[in-house]
């Protein structure tokens, strides 16, 4: 059973010696919507690719995502694109809407162990990301999608992976995420798991895909809150 609003005890991730954590709504929160200006950026490049209105390019960027786990794999697969072009204008955005969040990198830092950045994005867009909120220097590396052969998560193989360049003892790691399909994986290899949610669902535009039930059994946790999550796990 998901443990939902309860204080994590240490002893829930005592043995925990990888952490790894996904990038978008994730390493920030939900609300400050930076995912906004790349799914802007997306659908503009399916506009234009497909010579679509701005609403029929959206809705098939959406059933790409859906349908393979990345708009970026579903043009790979049905219209053979350039992967570095998609990504270079996909994350060509402002991250200003980020400040450095020195509470978090306190509570990532004192974390035992190695700390990686494991996104379905690229590693230039996690290192601004990374920068921008002042924690890049926290983290050991790195797994991006161009790592992955561009296979997104939630795709078995891609966590395999990552696993095996990056070393990581499964039942010895633990994984956050705001998907909750992408801690399938993860759990069914062993990982305590951690759901990252919106701090106000009512406020916030969530995708149906992107909400849980809070009683799935492959999320160990639910927290609104990383940096307050990671410092009772520490403190």
């Amino acid at each position: 059973m998901t443990k939902i609003d309860r204080t994590p005890d240490k002893a829930d991730f005592q043995h925990v010696t990888d952490w790894v954590f996904d990038l978008d709504n994730t390493l920030y929160p939900h609300h400050v919507n930076l995912f906004a200006q790349i799914d802007k950026n997306m659908t503009a490049y399916v506009a234009a690719l497909l010579q679509m209105e701005r609403e029929e390019a959206r809705k098939l960027q959406k059933q790409y995502y859906l349908e393979h786990g990345t708009t970026l794999q579903g043009l790979m697969i049905h219209h053979g694109i350039d992967p570095n072009d998609f990504l270079e204008k996909a994350h060509a955005i402002d991250y200003a809407a980020l400040t450095p969040q020195p509470e978090l990198g306190e509570a990532i830092k004192a974390l035992p162990g190695r700390k990686f950045i494991f996104t379905n994005g690229s590693v230039k867009h996690a290192e601004m990301t990374a920068e921008a909120l002042g924690i890049l220097e926290h983290f050991d590396d790195i797994f991006d999608i161009v790592a992955a052969d561009y296979v997104p998560k939630p795709a078995q193989a891609t966590y395999d992976k990552f696993t095996a360049l990056k070393r990581v003892e499964t039942t010895k790691a633990a994984m956050f995420e705001d998907l909750p399909r992408n801690l399938t994986v993860p759990k069914a290899l062993g990982m305590q798991t951690v759901l990252l949610v919106p701090r106000n669902l009512e406020e916030t535009v969530v995708e149906w895909w992107e909400k849980t039930s809070g009683e799935e059994d492959h999320i160990d946790f639910v927290t609104d809150d990383l940096a307050a999550f990671l410092g009772k796990i520490t403190g």
